[in-house]
């Protein structure tokens, strides 16, 4: 990350960071948000919901949120940081400012889906049906998958749903404890 990125929360009332987050979402998720990316947004910066932003030099870098789905467990959704900021620490940056107030706000677990939708990990490679566990403990990435970004931060898969998007293309779900 570089000296000129602030990670603050979102700032919810700004038309311009909204439009940018918009644009961002259907940049990092074309095939999920490509056609409905400002509803999206707007139901991430839902009051009920926790949003990071990473602005560089004015620009919105990447953002992130949090969704309250049990009483001490949020999912985190989205985590979308622009292509030319990647490998810049923003991402963990962000990740780490979403899991400090989730954890004042008394969070005990933070959970992602992360899908595989295009076939990037081993555990498309298949039937997830079949020796599930082992496969989860052996998951391998084979093009960039973020599943590793992930681990990387902490989080660890703690369960897939097999097929979830497709014929071997599974939801990878991870968590991480947020008490230490």
């Amino acid at each position: 990350m570089t000296g000129k990125t602030q990670i603050l929360p979102f700032d919810r009332q700004n038309s311009q960071l909204r439009r940018q987050a918009a644009q961002l979402l259907a940049d990092c998720f074309p095939h999920a948000y490509e056609d409905c990316a400002a509803g999206q947004t707007d139901a991430c910066l839902d009051p009920e919901r926790l949003a990071f932003m990473a602005l560089e030099d004015g620009q919105l870098a990447g953002f992130v949120g949090a969704i309250p789905q049990y009483s001490h467990a949020w999912e985190l959704h989205p985590l979308a940081v622009r292509a030319d900021c990647r490998g810049q620490g923003i991402g963990a940056a962000l990740l780490q400012a979403l899991e400090a107030e989730c954890a004042r706000r008394g969070v005990l677990t933070l959970f992602l889906g992360t899908d595989d939708e295009f076939y990037e990990t081993s555990l498309s490679a298949s039937n997830l049906f079949y020796e599930t566990y082992q496969k989860m403990a052996q998951a391998k990435n084979l093009a960039q998958h973020p599943f590793t970004f992930y681990q990387k931060c902490g989080y660890q898969i703690v369960g897939v749903i097999p097929d979830a998007n497709g014929l071997r293309k599974p939801d990878i779900l991870m968590a991480k404890s947020l008490h230490g």
